[in-house]
């Protein structure tokens, strides 16, 4: 049974016990007025909104705030500029309870709760709203189709919003005939509990309505904030990391005013349903060579900007126009925002480049304040490099192969082991010594999200071969056919 099929059961169980006031005293009528859910936080932030959220344990966290105080945790949120709470009310791997939300909401009236629950029966949106909340979660994977159907009818009915969670692309069918206004996307596998920050934009992919999006899990920081705004969502739901350090928020609300700068989606746009891994490649710097890789199917187009034989034009890269692969500019770096070469900044303030690969020794602290969007590369020369790949907040880092002194492009291979290690970490993305001659081996081994090659897809230095770069396709729909059959 799985975390989501156990708390469910014992939901289900409870209600049948105790009934939807799963033992609290709920007012007969509801008391208050309903506040609007969505609005938006802040000066500047368009329609963005945050959520914060009141929880004493989970699953995955085990205790967070045992003893907290719900609608005093609520009116510190509100001190601080936010509009809109969710209240855990589910007991047995929340402690949360149905009390909690009457209070917040009676202590706070002008908050908009949300109740974040693993609701079942229509009799829950009954009591929901009795006890004062605005807008209820609903779980796509926690229901049928027609239960689905039946508790967003009965919310609409009492003019209660739905949050309606989806976890992947696959479950969006169940929710398009009911085209929700609100829909959640939540970066935690709900059967592992591992957390994954493209897997929202993945899923997203497959809302074929008009919706608001919020992303729910994994926020810890500004960063994540700003990541979630540039990539389009219109709201985020941040839980453990606000419970425990409610001085967070106006970085939040910050990160919320991020421009958009659609990179990380127009990457993961229908990935969920794709075989093929994405394919950089780099060291480019002739048109005619991007052109080509652009139009065998590259997703990623890299220009060096650090010293090296493979060093781009700066003018060169903005006269290459339009191209369907998204340009990353590969740069090293001592991190910070004055470490970013200017030539760099221009072509990404104007649009010439669509993100930059931080190939230096950045540390976690230093990756988005010198480049964004970014993403980072680490060069593993043993386990302890293996270790730090989680420290950075970037969706995905992308590991090369180590030699003292080069940053790239030296043709040499990850060692098996490190490959199988950073594997466990969660997608791979790789880079080293890539070519024809092994990219079907590596990806029928070690299934990689994303390979990167360079030098082996060379006649000389900077200068691609077209057969070369023809058969390194080749090779790749190859394994993608071969993987998708075995």
């Amino acid at each position: 049974m799985s975390v989501l099929e156990e708390i469910v059961a014992r939901r289900a169980e409870r209600l049948r016990a105790e009934g939807p006031a799963m033992g609290c005293a709920l007012p007969r009528t509801r008391e208050l007025p309903l506040v609007p859910f969505g609005r938006s936080d802040g000066a500047g932030s368009g329609a963005r909104f945050l959520i914060c959220e009141i929880k004493r344990r989970s699953p995955s966290k085990g205790a967070i705030s045992p003893a907290l105080d719900a609608p005093a945790q609520a009116s510190l949120y509100a001190s601080r500029g936010v509009k809109t709470v969710s209240v855990l009310t589910e007991r047995d791997h929340f402690s949360g309870s149905l009390s909690d939300l009457v209070e917040v909401k009676r202590r706070n009236p002008g908050l908009c709760v949300l109740r974040k629950d693993f609701l079942l029966e229509p009799e829950d949106i009954d009591a929901s709203y009795r006890a004062g909340a605005d807008a209820v979660l609903l779980i796509a994977a926690a229901l049928s189709q027609e239960k689905l159907a039946a508790l967003h009818e009965r919310a609409s009915r009492l003019g209660l919003a739905s949050l309606v969670e989806i976890h992947a692309a696959g479950e969006a069918a169940k929710v398009a005939p009911l085209a929700p206004a609100f829909v959640g996307l939540n970066a935690r596998d709900l059967d592992t509990f591992v957390v994954d920050l493209a897997s929202p934009l993945a899923a997203r992919s497959a809302i074929t309505w008009k919706a608001a999006t919020v992303f729910e899990s994994g926020i810890s920081s500004e960063e994540h904030a700003a990541f979630a705004a540039a990539s389009g969502f219109d709201g985020i739901l941040v839980g453990e990391s606000v419970v425990r350090s409610p001085e967070l928020i106006p970085a939040l609300l910050s990160g919320l005013r991020a421009e958009r700068r659609p990179f990380w989606d127009r990457l993961y746009a229908g990935r969920l349903s794709s075989a093929r891994p994405l394919v950089k490649v780099c060291g480019l710097t002739r048109a005619e060579d991007a052109r080509l890789a652009d139009e065998l199917g590259a997703d990623l187009l890299g220009f060096i900007f650090a010293p090296s034989k493979r060093r781009a034009d700066a003018e060169a890269v903005r006269s290459l126009g339009a191209t369907r692969a998204q340009k990353v500019g590969v740069v090293v770096t001592s991190g910070g925002p004055e470490s970013l070469p200017e030539e760099v900044e221009r072509l990404l303030d104007g649009g010439a480049l669509d993100a930059v690969q931080l190939h230096g020794d950045e540390g976690p602290e230093d990756c988005w304040r010198t480049a964004f969007p970014y993403y980072k590369a680490l060069r593993l020369q043993g386990a302890a490099d293996v270790e730090r790949i989680p420290d950075y907040r970037c969706p995905r880092v992308l590991i090369d192969a180590y030699r003292e002194g080069m940053r790239g492009g030296t043709g040499e291979r990850i060692g098996p082991e490190l490959l199988r290690s950073a594997r466990s970490r969660g997608p791979l993305w790789v880079a080293g010594g890539i070519g024809a001659e092994n990219v079907r081996e590596l990806i029928l081994a070690f299934n990689p999200e994303l390979v990167d090659a360079s030098s082996g897809l060379e006649a000389s230095p900077g200068r691609k071969d077209a057969a070369k770069l023809r058969a390194f396709f080749g090779e790749i729909e190859a394994a993608s056919r071969a993987g998708a059959r075995g």
